[in-house]
């Protein structure tokens, strides 16, 4: 029977990439060849810290030179769940540094005035320590304190899950020149994100994707107004959001004449809604999500009458409908061969969050 001693590094390289980063960090404990794959930057371009906090004290240390300060082998939770920043710094200085891609941190948002938060020196050294990174999904993070101008500069893709960020985090009279790489933002449950800030996305010269989630504050105007000056965007996805689908289309389809892919939860969708659609020369994927069916709901012909007009229609996805399986998805994948049709229930979450 084979050990995992016969097993090639490649193998083992992926088995350890789904250990939380303590347990990876302890098996390389176990013998120097170990040891060495722990130490292989492919281990080390996706990172999940979500499972951790990092504590309150000793905040500004994390933001310190630290080289010549002690070595620390491995995560000292002082309780369940929390990082000590000398042991975040470790991480940034040992493992992650310049092999660090895409990094996920979460767990910060707590109530009580003692409540451990990301800082801005905490940001500030992971622009100086990992100049590849190129990813940062941060999860129930209070970000009130927290600049946009400490954010790492290299940033392609910035995700905020249920995190508090400050008024003039995304202002359009702020500094230009911050994040001039960002190409794709994800907000998904940001409270303090309302139409002001959606114009003030145009500061960002470089984005072309743009995610929002239960953006309660954005209004029909505020969309229409915003996407008029965002009409270089390539990928727009509107999920459980106030906002019915058929003004969300009829924005996009005033404004967004170059979109790629569109996404969005059908929610007030009718068919004289997704008509409008109707000739999008570069629309290549569209997704559309339940499961809040009215009876407005186009009928699988009338989806289809819609999608034969769109010339570069590739990919037609249908999710969370109850349609899998039934007479509609036998309509839609007979009607539209150059297409692939997709019709699922939705899927979870996958564990590879980076891709």
């Amino acid at each position: 029977m084979a050990t995992l001693a016969d097993l090639p590094d490649s193998v083992l390289l992926e088995i350890f990439s789904y250990l939380p980063v303590r347990d990876r960090i302890r098996i390389s404990r176990v013998c120097h060849r170990w040891k060495r794959l722990v130490d292989d930057r492919w281990l080390w371009r996706h990172v999940d810290l979500t499972l951790y906090t990092v504590s309150g004290a000793d905040r500004a240390g994390v933001g310190r030179g630290g080289a010549s300060g002690p070595r620390t082998p491995d995560l000292e939770l002082g309780s369940p769940g929390r990082m000590r920043p000398k042991v975040m710094w470790h991480l940034l200085r040992r493992y992650m540094a310049s092999r660090l891609y895409s990094l996920r941190m979460g767990g910060y948002l707590f109530s009580g005035s003692q409540a451990p938060q990301l800082s801005p020196a905490l940001m500030r050294a992971l622009g100086q320590k990992c100049p590849n990174l190129k990813r940062l999904c941060l999860h129930v993070a209070d970000l009130s304190m927290v600049p946009i101008t400490s954010l790492p500069c290299t940033l392609r893709t910035l995700e905020l899950h249920s995190c508090e960020i400050s008024m003039a985090w995304l202002l359009k009279e702020q500094d230009p020149t911050v994040l001039p790489l960002l190409e794709c933002i994800v907000l998904d449950r940001v409270p303090a994100f309302r139409d002001e800030h959606l114009q003030g996305l145009t500061r960002f010269r470089a984005l072309r994707s743009l995610v929002l989630g239960g953006t309660y504050r954005v209004t029909e105007t505020g969309l229409d107004a915003g996407l008029q000056e965002l009409s270089y965007l390539q990928r727009l996805e509107v999920l459980g959001c106030t906002l019915s689908a058929d003004s969300t289309l009829l924005a996009i389809s005033r404004h967004l004449r170059d979109v790629r892919k569109i996404r969005l939860t059908v929610r007030g969708l009718s068919a004289p809604g997704l008509s409008v659609l109707e000739g999008m020369p570069a629309l290549e994927s569209l997704c559309l999500l339940g499961p809040l069916i009215t009876p407005e709901m186009p009928s699988p012909a009338e989806i289809l009458s819609s999608c034969l007009t769109m010339p570069k229609l590739r990919v037609l996805e249908l999710q969370g409908l109850g349609w899998e399986g039934q007479e509609a998805e036998r309509i839609l994948c007979k009607g539209l061969p150059h297409c692939m049709v997709i019709v699922r229930a939705c899927p979870k979450e996958s564990m590879d969050w980076w891709i």
